[in-house]
């Protein structure tokens, strides 16, 4: 039994909680079937655990070196990537016509969270492959996919996305790198820098694919002029040096063994990059990457939240302190610290965050994988302003609460969790990226609210809240969870309310409106796993009428779903008040005032 995961509970949500069958029906993944998927997911856990998490301490002790130029991995990263690609996972989701196996994304990124979980730096040198090599594929010529693609679904070349300048971090509009057309149509000369850049050079591969943002001379300012151009490391055939060096390397907190680069491009004025699709369209090709970045983010937290889950659980019911409060008598042996109820909330706040944020992205995967496929236009629109709506919750309250998970993960341990003799002090470093990771939290509030709640006259959001109300219809029929109905509709009903009242709020001007966007967007990811957990104890009470020898996992669904509401979902109520209020002193306070 893997150490850092639940496959009892991954196959809960798949294939009880959101059926994943269906996705079957579609005839892109016709081929597939339960035993397909099952099998998919046991190769990945036979690879976490054989390969991934024997390094998992190693590569964090270890981290890369930049040595004369070169980024050097840990040794045991070459043969991981090389199987990565040998046995198809780059691109498992692509085509039979592109070598790939069909396989539904909802699947590939529930593989993705074991390998994330058993080693969250390892896992990602071969999915940031997957997405570069994607968007070639996608809109590049049918020149550069043959030169690129086959070398990248092998595991030979590694792939990236360039997107971060010293000066234009989040604010793309501030782009600089510079692209100068050649006489040689498609063919420029490339000329900035890059930084923050994952796996952005390192000998574990023999090539670095850069997909990589930049403005063609004369285009227009901010984001209507930045173009995506493949600018590999080395040029393709010949593999010689093609003016991209690497000018650092970062030393991180967690997270330690996948390199983070700073490059510079045409340093010597001699860096080929190759248009992909049309010019200045780079932004909107790029964000096809980024969409699924940051669901994958989103599944990154969960993932390490995960691991440091199951390390403090093993910890509780192994480490002996104490006595019941009750208990006076102590000559009494002492008990486990999981029999406290104080720890037992710390572990079940954990449950609640993981066994939730894993149901929402796998949510998500699931309209994704729809939206790509269905073939009428109105419910396409429909599939896809859901899951852009519920994208920016999917990404940051997996990230953001993942790090408090892992935080409760050392509070469980005590004094032990915070040594290395323990793994879950490096879990809470690893977590912490992913609040930064593919947009910040502040930049996820500033889009839900400012863009993708009114987005098509707030269809999504309506869409959103009609599917909460089916939810709430269904629960209906289980009497034994009308407690948990009413609690979960009470804060609904807050939500809706507040809702409006920060809509209106936009009529006073966006800075206003926006001013507590990261709190609306708290609020909603409280919504959203609170409804992820009421559809939980909905079906792990239909299964406690036929389980057999699984009631225990089925009655802490429930019950862990009853925590939620109890203790998480109730903190709505105060984000309600505050996006109530019309003081705003974030925005009234002056910098000189600090």
């Amino acid at each position: 039994m893997a150490l850092f995961y639940s496959k009892k509970d991954l196959f809960f949500q798949l294939f009880e909680n959101l059926n994943c069958l269906q996705l079957t029906k579609i005839p892109f993944f016709s081929d597939h079937n339960e035993e397909t998927f099952k099998l998919i997911l046991d190769a990945a856990e036979q690879i976490a655990e054989k390969n991934l998490y024997p390094l998992l301490t190693e590569m964090d002790r270890k981290e890369p070196l930049l040595v004369d130029g070169k980024i050097l991995v840990h040794p045991g990263m070459k043969p991981i990537v090389k199987k990565f690609g040998t046995d198809g996972w780059i691109n498992a989701t692509f085509p039979y016509k592109d070598g790939g196996q069909q396989l539904p994304w909802t699947i590939h990124i529930a593989a993705g969270y074991i390998l994330q979980a058993s080693n969250y730096s390892a896992s990602v040198f071969p999915f940031l492959t997957t997405g570069a090599a994607n968007l070639i594929r996608t809109f590049g010529p049918q020149e550069l996919i043959d030169r690129f693609t086959p070398k990248m679904y092998s595991g030979d070349w590694q792939g990236t996305m360039a997107l971060t300048e010293p000066d234009a971090g989040s604010s793309l509009s501030d782009l600089s790198t510079a692209a100068f057309p050649t006489d040689n149509p498609g063919v420029f000369k490339i000329m900035g820098q890059k930084i923050y850049i994952s796996c952005g050079d390192h000998d574990a591969c023999e090539n670095i694919i850069h997909l990589m943002l930049a403005r063609i001379q004369g285009a227009p300012a901010g984001t209507k002029g930045i173009s995506l151009f493949v600018v590999p490391q080395k040029r393709v055939p010949d593999l010689t040096p093609n003016d991209v060096l690497t000018q650092g390397i970062y030393h991180k907190m967690g997270y330690k063994g996948a390199p983070i680069a700073h490059l510079m491009i045409g340093s010597e004025e001699n860096c080929e990059g190759y248009l992909i699709g049309e010019a200045n369209q780079g932004l909107k090709y790029m964000f096809q990457m980024m969409n699924e970045a940051r669901l994958g983010v989103g599944m990154n937290g969960v993932a390490i939240a995960t691991a440091a889950f199951h390390a403090s659980l093993a910890y509780a019911k192994e480490r002996p302190q104490g006595r019941k409060i009750s208990e006076k008598d102590i000559t009494k042996p002492q008990i486990p610290i999981i029999e406290h109820a104080d720890v037992k909330r710390m572990l079940l706040f954990q449950k609640s965050v993981t066994e939730g944020g894993l149901a929402l992205v796998l949510y998500c995967a699931m309209l994704s994988d729809q939206a790509a496929h269905e073939t009428d236009d109105i419910h396409k629109k429909e599939i896809e302003s859901l899951l852009d709506l519920l994208t920016p919750i999917a990404k940051t309250y997996p990230s953001e609460m993942g790090v408090q998970s892992t935080s409760a993960a050392v509070q469980v341990l005590g004094g032990a969790g915070y040594t290395t003799d323990f793994p879950v002090e490096q879990y809470y470093r690893e977590a912490r990226i992913h609040p930064i990771h593919e947009g910040t939290t502040g930049i996820h509030g500033l889009d839900i609210l400012g863009r993708k709640l009114l987005i098509n006259n707030g269809l999504g959001w309506t869409l959103w809240m009609q599917e909460i109300d089916k939810s709430i219809q269904e629960l209906t029929m289980y009497p034994s969870l009308d407690d948990l109905r009413l609690s979960f509709e009470n804060q609904y009903d807050k939500v809706k309310i507040t809702t409006k009242i920060v809509i209106e709020k936009s009529r006073l001007g966006s800075e206003i409106f926006l001013a507590d966007a990261t709190l609306f967007l708290e609020m909603c990811g409280f919504l959203a796993i609170g409804w992820m957990w009421i559809n939980q104890a909905k079906v792990s009470s239909e299964k406690l009428v036929t389980a057999d020898g699984d009631r225990n996992f089925y009655l802490g669904k429930i019950e862990t779903a009853r925590y939620f509401v109890e203790y998480e979902l109730v903190k709505i109520t105060s984000a309600s008040e505050r996006l109530s209020s019309n003081s705003y002193p974030t925005i009234d306070m002056q910098k000189d005032w600090f």
